[in-house]
């Protein structure tokens, strides 16, 4: 199996909490998981595209908007989830995650595996720097982030040592 695990921050450092996804990527920078690919996007959905392959693990950190929402709330989705979503507005961004994951399955892009990982934003106004609660709830993105990265890669790495893999 030739894949790669890819984590995508997603966001903007100049709409203050849509900056949360970048932040991840820039905290992971200074102790890069192993075997993990590092981007930022804009979450424009063909620069998504770009960024992995289909036989790619893709782990994103964004910020949402929720309504009701709790600023800081952790959410942890799959794509099929994400794309759910892309019938109401729950990004900061023009097209959000769920659109960028239907035009990957209509054009046979999609990654193996998808996981979504996102804080609830308090302030999407212009400005740099995070809000108050979505600051608090950065390690725990992190966290959450590189917990994925590990099960994507044990998983990975114990299917090319399943009998019948190629050496």
């Amino acid at each position: 199996m030739t894949g790669r695990v890819v984590v995508i921050g997603v966001g903007n450092p100049f709409r203050r909490d849509d900056g949360a996804g970048l932040a991840v990527i820039r905290a992971l920078r200074a102790d890069p998981p192993r075997h993990a690919l590092l981007a930022e996007s804009d979450g424009e959905p063909g620069r998504m595209l770009d960024l992995w392959d289909r036989s790619d693990s893709v782990v994103v950190a964004d910020a949402v908007h929720a309504h009701p929402g709790c600023p800081g709330r952790l959410h942890t989705l799959s794509a099929q989830r994400t794309t759910e979503f892309a019938k109401r507005p729950a990004s900061s961004h023009a097209l959000g995650l769920g659109e960028t994951f239907a035009l990957a399955s209509a054009l046979d892009r999609m990654p193996r595996e998808v996981t979504v990982h996102a804080v609830e934003g308090a302030d999407f106004g212009l400005g740099r720097g995070l809000s108050a609660p979505v600051a608090a709830a950065l390690p725990g993105l992190i966290a959450r982030v590189l917990e994925s990265v590990g099960r994507t890669y044990d998983s990975l790495a114990g299917a090319a040592d399943s009998p019948g893999s190629p050496r």
